[in-house]
C-alpha cells in the first residue's frame, strides 16, 4: 500500500468516524428507545450497526480494496471525536430543522391534498346524493299522485255500476234477498269451519310432534 493510499484510507476513515457519529445520534433522535419494547430496540440496534459496518467496509474497500490496519480504527476514533467536539452541535441543529420543515411541508401537502383532491370529491359525492335523493322523492310523489288518481278514477267509473247494483238490490223480491242471506251465511259458515279443522290439525301436528 502507497503512502498516497494510506493517506487517502486514513481521510476517508476519518469522515467515516464523523458519519457514524451523526448516524448513531439520527438513529436515537427517531428510535425513542423509552417508548419501545426492549426487543425491538435489540433488533433496530442489531440491523442498525451491521448497516454501519458494511457501509464502513465498503469505504474501505473503495480506497485501499479492503485492507485493514490499525491505524485505520485510530482514524475512525478521531473522525468520532471531531464530531462529538466541533460538528454535533451544528449538525444537531441541522437535523431538528430539516425535521421541522419536513413535518411542516407533510401538513402543507396534506392540507393541499384535502383541499384540491379530498374536499371536492366529498362534494361532488354529497351532490351526487342529494340529487339522487331528490329524484327519488320527486318520483316516489308522483307515483303516489298518479296512484291515487288512478284509484279516485276507478272509483268514480265504478260508482255508477254500484248505484246500479244497489238498485237491483233494492228491487229484487224479499225470498230472493233472503235466499241470498241464507247462501251467504253458508259460504261464511263453510270457511269459518275450514279455518277451524286448519287450527285442528295445526294443533294435532305440534301435540305429536311435542311427543315425540
Amino acid at each position: 500500500m502507497t503512502l498516497t493510499t494510506q493517506f487517502y484510507t486514513m481521510l476517508a476513515m476519518v469522515g467515516v468516524g464523523a458519519y457514524l457519529g451523526a448516524a448513531i445520534d439520527t438513529y436515537g433522535r427517531f428510535l425513542h428507545r423509552e417508548k419501545r419494547a426492549r426487543w425491538i430496540v435489540f433488533i433496530h440496534d442489531l440491523l442498525f450497526w451491521l448497516l454501519q459496518g458494511l457501509v464502513t467496509f465498503y469505504v474501505l474497500l473503495l480506497v485501499n480494496e479492503g485492507e485493514i490496519r490499525f491505524y485505520i480504527l485510530i482514524a475512525l476514533v478521531c473522525g468520532y471525536a471531531a464530531y462529538q467536539s466541533i460538528l454535533r452541535y451544528f449538525y444537531l441543529s441541522l437535523l431538528e430543522s430539516l425535521i421541522r420543515f419536513s413535518i411542516s411541508l407533510y401538513r402543507f401537502l396534506a392540507k393541499l391534498v384535502q383541499m384540491v383532491i379530498i374536499k371536492p370529491i366529498q362534494l361532488l359525492v354529497q351532490a351526487i346524493i342529494i340529487i339522487l335523493l331528490g329524484i327519488w322523492k320527486m318520483i316516489y310523489a308522483i307515483g303516489r299522485f298518479l296512484l291515487l288518481l288512478g284509484w279516485k278514477i276507478v272509483k268514480l267509473c265504478t260508482l255508477p255500476f254500484k248505484w246500479v247494483l244497489m238498485l237491483g238490490w233494492k228491487l229484487l223480491p224479499k225470498p230472493v234477498k233472503k235466499y241470498f242471506h241464507i247462501l251467504f251465511k253458508k259460504i261464511e259458515g263453510f270457511f269459518s269451519l275450514v279455518k277451524n279443522r286448519k287450527h285442528s290439525i295445526m294443533n294435532r301436528v305440534k301435540k305429536f310432534w311435542e311427543k315425540r
